[in-house]
């Protein structure tokens, strides 16, 4: 079974479609990517998880169980963390209180503290940076705050929006070699990325979208490959 199943998943806003009939599985370990040009449905993929947005129609079972009209912090719960577009961190409260709002979900304080240091083992940069105002820090910084917070609810699926947006060449690099560790470690991600190269690069499976529909899908090397998927979005 499937960790997380989405199927014939539709989303409105206003008059418009953003998602149309949309199927997607993940696998327990897997990470898997969305890729298609702005407005294609996939930041809308991710908050229909979240629960963020209402849908239309259509069913997203996560570990069997039907969270389709869920609360928003009942996902959390049950096992789903997001890493939102432009990384949205508490600009002023500190690194450390932005790790602690990540397990806010938990109340086993000796696993919060080991857990805030397994995210500083995981991200040096941030040790360094504990005390400063999260507003104040580096837009790759940010990003790097904003997947640890992510995982300090200690999720099962990890949902990850834009996570190279905006940031220069190395750091991107810096924030994929992290992506690559999870997956190493066994973390399941659902990835959503402008970047479609690196994206396949780290990813088992893709759905590529337009328009809101899935348009291919299929193992990420192969699709990488694909001379659709090379001209309109490996450059």
């Amino acid at each position: 079974m499937p960790m997380l199943e989405i199927a014939g998943l539709s989303v409105n806003y206003g008059g418009i479609q953003a998602l149309v009939d949309f199927n997607l599985h993940i696998n327990e370990g897997e990470v898997v990517t969305l890729i298609g040009s702005n407005g294609a449905g996939k930041t809308t993929t991710l908050r229909a998880i979240s629960r963020v947005i209402r849908t239309k129609s259509g069913t997203i079972q996560f570990n069997g169980k039907d969270i389709t009209r869920s609360e928003a912090s009942s996902v959390v719960s049950a096992g789903i963390a997001q890493s939102p577009e432009g990384r949205q961190v508490l600009a002023r409260q500190s690194v450390y209180d932005n790790l602690e709002m990540g397990a806010y979900i938990r109340n086993d304080r000796k696993g919060i503290l080991e857990d805030i240091e397994l995210q500083f083992n995981r991200f040096p940069r941030l040790r360094e940076r504990k005390a400063q105002m999260a507003g104040t820090l580096s837009g790759g910084e940010q990003q790097m705050l904003a997947i640890a917070r992510a995982l300090m609810s200690r999720p099962k699926l990890l949902l990850l929006d834009e996570p190279s947006l905006g940031l220069a060449p190395l750091i991107v690099r810096e924030i994929f070699g992290i992506i690559a560790q999870l997956h190493a470690q066994g973390v399941t991600i659902l990835l959503v990325e402008q970047n479609a190269k690196i994206a396949l690069q780290h990813a088992d499976r893709a759905y590529v979208l337009e328009a809101g529909r899935v348009v291919l899908e299929g193992d990420a090397k192969e699709l990488a490959n694909n001379e659709r998927v090379k001209q309109a979005y490996l450059g």
